[in-house]
């Protein structure tokens, strides 16, 4: 049982696409997204600087757009359903990747979609100071005692010991410099304390969209970060996707669930890595392929036909 994974923000790096952008079926992808989009996902993905592409409203489609011109890279423009994919699941922003592998959205629905999503976390960002950081290690019940004592809040259960802090930017400086005994605090390149209360007017506005929307029911098994749930209904996982920006995300659950249903290996789409990593601790046993650059695809093919 093969299932696509989907990376969340923070996992695009300066020039990334640049090796991607030599294979066709990538390039004519991206570009049908690009137009769809109206934003320079080729120049963001090439040339622009860490700085630039840290921007919330720049980072998500530019991930999304990566990765779902990724899948049609390698299955050659059919569908996850119709290729002995079994499944799919995203981590935060990728969640949108994940809604197209499934057949939820179009790509160009999933584009316009992630557009209206970065910019809304982008100004809810925007009205105050803040930011996010990595706990590694640790009680987790004592690293949440942490973050209410210093007014955080856990944003994503990554399983393997990482807890990610967010809120006032200040706080997320405090919590560095007097972590919780045997931990590790690694600040994130996110722009923002998504997945909080601060997030709560971008909701706003994307319930409001996303009424506007067209969209099916998944054709192949979909799981949530509400909860790591199996979701059959398109609306009902849109609705939870939407409500996803202010509530934490628990990729630990997804993991398990994962597990549970007796998957036997997992894609990451590009910008590939980190979730293949969180993986090889949490999913101990599961083959794993990181499709990090076009060469990483006959293996990712391999395991798709293999079945593992």
């Amino acid at each position: 049982m093969i299932v696509v994974v989907c990376p969340g923000q923070g996992s695009q790096t300066p020039g990334f696409l640049n090796p991607w952008l030599e294979l066709p079926a990538f390039k004519s992808s991206l570009l049908a997204m690009q137009e769809a989009s109206g934003i320079d996902l080729v120049k963001y993905g090439t040339v622009s600087d860490a700085d630039t592409i840290r921007d919330t409203a720049v980072a998500q489609p530019l991930i999304v757009g990566a990765g779902v011109a990724t899948l049609h890279a390698l299955l050659d423009g059919k569908s996850a359903a119709d290729s002995g994919i079994a499944g799919v699941t995203g981590h935060s922003v990728g969640e949108i990747t994940a809604a197209v592998v499934a057949g939820v959205f179009d790509s160009e629905t999933g584009i316009k979609f992630v557009n209206e999503r970065g910019r809304a976390m982008a100004n809810a960002a925007a009205l105050e100071q803040t930011s996010m950081a990595a706990v590694i290690g640790g009680e987790p019940s004592d690293v949440e005692a942490k973050l209410a004592q210093l007014g955080l809040e856990p944003a994503n259960y990554n399983g393997s010991g990482q807890i990610v802090a967010a809120g006032i930017t200040g706080a997320i400086s405090e919590l560095q410099e007097n972590p919780v005994a045997g931990t590790r605090v690694i600040p994130l390149q996110v722009a923002g304390a998504f997945h909080t209360r601060f997030m709560k007017p971008a909701v706003e506005t994307m319930q409001v969209y996303s009424q506007s929307i067209q969209m099916s029911d998944p054709q192949i098994a979909l799981w949530s970060n509400n909860g790591g749930r199996k979701i059959s209904s398109g609306a009902e996982f849109v609705s939870l996707m939407v409500n996803q920006i202010s509530s934490p995300v628990r990729w630990d659950l997804c993991m398990e669930a994962m597990v549970k249903a007796g998957v036997t290996g997992i894609i990451e789409l590009a910008p590939a890595g980190t979730l293949v990593g969180l993986a090889k601790r949490a999913m101990p046993g599961i083959e794993s392929v990181a499709v990090k650059t076009p060469e990483n695809l006959e293996a990712a093919l391999s395991l798709i036909n293999n079945g593992v």
